[in-house]
């Protein structure tokens, strides 16, 4: 479902980020192919500094249909940037390459919080950060990184996925699992 960023990967990536549902929504914006190629060489370069993390999400036959990313990694947190091609968007890639990220982060790498700017004109994102039920509204509770996001303009909502909270979810989930498999003994 995901795995490391590959430059060679560049051009089909391209091809599905420039999509106008997408494009507007991806931060690391590219104008060609070939620029997407150096931007990837420089995303593969930060994660060896230690300033951002970045995996490409893949179907089924490992082709790339998008890229997951926490950027501005500091002090054991960092934001979420995710996006899928066009063609990927509602058939269930977005939820499982998350959740194998988050296990990656949480649990290999030392992560403990992982924030989420998402537009509040960006409904599609929204809605699907609020079905992850181990993700908080956090404008409230991290207000001084919200008025960060927010210094020029109310553009953003910020989420918050602690580890203890996502650590607690897989527990229920696996606990909830073992249940099932008792009473169909």
């Amino acid at each position: 479902m995901i795995k490391k960023r590959d430059i060679h990967e560049s051009h089909a990536l391209f091809e599905l980020m420039v999509h106008p549902d997408v494009f507007p929504f991806v931060r690391q914006k590219a104008q060609s192919a070939d620029e997407l190629f150096f931007l990837t060489k420089q995303t593969l370069e930060a994660e060896d500094r230690g300033e951002m993390i970045s995996r490409t999400i893949v179907d089924e036959w490992g082709s790339p249909i998008g890229t997951i990313n926490l950027f501005d990694v500091k002090d054991g947190a960092g934001f979420l940037g995710t996006w899928l091609g066009q063609p990927y968007h509602g058939k269930g890639y977005n939820q499982p390459a998350k959740e194998a990220f988050f296990q990656e982060l949480f649990y290999e790498l030392g992560i403990d919080t992982i924030y989420m700017r998402i537009r509040k004109v960006n409904f599609r994102s929204q809605n699907a950060a609020l079905k992850l039920p181990y993700v908080v509204l956090a404008n409230e509770t991290k207000k001084h990184i919200y008025d960060q996001l927010n210094a020029a303009e109310d553009v953003y909502n910020l989420f918050e996925i602690s580890k203890d909270l996502y650590t607690f979810h897989m527990m229920r989930q696996h606990d909830s699992i073992q249940e099932e498999e008792a009473l169909e003994a």
